[in-house]
């Protein structure tokens, strides 16, 4: 039994802005994610500035699962009192965490902060860019297509710790390819 997927904001927005969004769904456990109703609201109040982001809201295989049983509101509340600020910032990687810490999914965050605290709780925490790796190692795509879907991300503004044209030589340097 593979274990689910639960994504955070940023790399559904991210993908869909660049139209990747096909991709988290290949390369996802029976093409399906999960995101909690914290990262909906997040994309449904970001549709208006990128209207890309209706691919997300529109997608059957992204299915929305709210913060709302005891388990689930008491894990948000202790991502919450460590990761989110009086800007509201992080309300989506707390959601991921509790799906992920009470349900065992995985967690699929670029977030440092909330990398480091789901680790810590003993979440299985997995990055945008060491996801595209182990689909490269898998080959469940080529080289080629993840170097063009990080320049893409990047043309996101998404922070990826690379330059354009610069996939292949940092997954070297730091030995996951």
């Amino acid at each position: 039994m593979t274990t689910a997927w639960v994504v955070d904001t940023s790399p559904l927005v991210h993908f869909a802005r660049a139209g990747w969004l096909g991709v988290l769904r290949h390369l996802a456990p029976d093409g399906r994610i999960i995101i909690p109703d914290t990262v909906d609201q997040e994309i449904r109040s970001a549709i208006r500035r990128f209207p890309q982001l209706t691919a997300i809201a529109e997608a059957s295989w992204i299915n929305i699962v709210p913060i709302d049983t005891a388990a689930t509101i008491a894990a948000y509340a202790g991502y919450a009192r460590h990761l989110v600020g009086d800007d509201d910032r992080n309300i989506g990687e707390c959601g991921v965490l509790a799906l992920a810490e009470v349900h065992g999914y995985i967690a699929i965050i670029d977030d440092g902060a909330a990398v480091k605290i789901g680790t810590e709780n003993g979440i299985v925490v997995r990055r945008t860019l060491g996801l595209l790796c182990q689909a490269v190692e898998s080959q469940r795509l080529s080289l080629d297509s993840v170097s063009s879907i990080a320049d893409h991300l990047l043309d996101t503004q998404y922070r990826l710790p690379m330059p354009p044209g610069g996939f292949v030589a940092w997954a070297r340097e730091n030995d996951l390819l």
